[in-house]
């Protein structure tokens, strides 16, 4: 990690969305428990409850074992198989065996859709999450992680959008919570213009965000542009320093 970056980042924040939750981050890595391990359970657990610590400060290492729920683990890449049943559970249901979460209209739609989802294997034993500020040299984040409020999240999708021709260079995926901050975003880095997704739509994982937060996911390559454009972008302007006060 470029400590420079790291500061240049940490200045530029403060000055022009004081007060916002800065983001968190994560990479993969074989090293053996590089931070704390989160805690092995046999029960459900939401990742993204389990995240709460991190955006907190406390850097957290997670395996197989240590992620409490079928789906995070397969949107982690720690496993490529799915729950039996997987199609009956995002729709509509087994009557009298399994309840349906009925995001899905029905168990063959959802069949398609699986047959079109990007294969994803970890490519280490560990992903570590760490906030920003937490960050050290020895570290190599793939991606900036922000839960955000309405005016800080249209302050990044205008930032990512300034030196995109594209008008889509943030998308929305229909995915889990931690699909949308960790599978998705992490899969767009191999893009030669890796695109940012918006996420934590998931209703499941929503009671472990506050009411009025989404996520912001970057790819480092395009965040470490991002960072560069800040001090010549729409934020030096007096329209951003309006949005800039309700933040504060």
């Amino acid at each position: 990690m470029d400590m420079k970056i790291k500061e240049d980042f940490l200045v530029l924040w403060k000055k022009y969305f004081d007060g916002a939750e800065l983001p968190i981050t994560f990479y993969y890595t074989n090293d053996d428990r590089p931070v704390e391990m989160a805690k092995t359970t046999s029960e459900w657990r939401c990742l993204i409850c389990d995240l709460g610590s991190v955006r907190n400060g406390k850097s957290l290492c997670f395996d197989t074992d240590s992620v409490g729920c079928s789906g995070g683990k397969r949107y982690l890449g720690f496993v490529q198989e799915l729950r039996p049943g997987f199609e009956y559970f995002l729709s509509c249901g087994i009557p009298g065996k399994m309840e349906g979460e009925r995001y899905k209209k029905s168990p063959e739609m959802v069949k398609e859709i699986m047959k079109n989802l990007p294969k994803f294997e970890a490519p280490g034993k560990f992903i570590v999450f760490k906030r920003w500020d937490m960050l050290e040299e020895k570290d190599n984040p793939e991606v900036v992680i922000f839960f955000a409020k309405p005016d800080v999240l249209s302050g990044l999708f205008t930032l990512s959008s300034f030196d995109e021709v594209n008008p889509n260079g943030v998308f929305a995926p229909f995915s889990a919570g931690c699909g949308s901050i960790v599978q998705y975003p992490y899969q767009e880095n191999k893009s030669e213009h890796p695109r940012c997704v918006l996420g934590m739509f998931d209703v499941s994982a929503r009671p472990c965000v506050p009411e009025n937060v989404l996520t912001f996911s970057a790819p480092i390559k395009k965040f470490i542009r991002m960072v560069g454009n800040m001090e010549e972008s729409f934020l030096t302007t007096d329209s951003w320093s309006k949005v800039n006060k309700r933040i504060r």
